[in-house]
């Protein structure tokens, strides 16, 4: 008798444990036979431009939609705001930033400065926020349209600047950078008038 009820235990516990793998097996066919689901297709990525001109041209237009940015974030009533008396307003930092790319950019690229002879900071009917923008935004087209003139070529030919004789390239990185340092002194500007600033744009 004992020994017909242990033989039916041990019947019941497999019939249990093949249930249970059976249970299991149908389990992971449902999740997909057990194995990882497939990765997503990586995100096709775009080309960079080819040429030397088309790549620079790109990243003076980045440029400029981000200092538009900043301008557009800017209360027309912050335009005259200095952190410190002794250092420039906003609107004159804009104006030193739209200089530069006439200046520097006009010797590097070959171009003729349109605002020769003028100091843009100084000048009190540019300090609207309307006509700052517009002025600040021009100067980045001037040297954009400038350097789609150019060819890859020319990007190697030096020219005398700053105690240099230096490529054009360059001359075109240093102005770049002149522009990136100026808006960005302005960020403390916009903190200063309860303004977050816009986010950073590196690509």
């Amino acid at each position: 008798m004992k020994q017909g009820i242990t033989v039916l235990r041990y019947l019941l516990s497999t019939i249990a444990v093949s249930l249970a793998l059976s249970l299991v097996c149908l389990a992971q066919q449902a999740a997909g036979g057990g194995q990882a689901a497939p990765a997503p297709p990586a995100p096709k990525l775009q080309e960079y431009p080819a040429s030397r001109i088309d790549g620079l041209a790109r990243e003076w237009t980045r440029a400029r939609d981000y200092t538009k940015e900043y301008l557009d974030a800017m209360p027309e009533d912050g335009l005259s705001l200095r952190p410190t008396p002794d250092i420039r307003s906003f609107a004159e930092q804009m104006l030193h930033l739209a200089a530069g790319n006439y200046g520097i950019g006009s010797r590097a690229t070959g171009a003729t400065n349109p605002t020769q002879g003028k100091n843009l900071e100084k000048m009190d009917e540019l300090k609207t926020k309307a006509v700052l923008t517009k002025t600040v935004m021009e100067s980045y087209d001037f040297i954009i349209n400038s350097i789609k003139t150019m060819s890859d070529a020319k990007l190697d030919e030096k020219i005398a600047l700053a105690g240099f004789n230096r490529p054009r390239s360059s001359a075109l990185a240093g102005v770049f950078e002149h522009q990136t340092h100026h808006r960005g002194q302005t960020t403390i500007y916009l903190r200063l008038k309860g303004v977050t600033p816009p986010a950073e744009k590196l690509f």
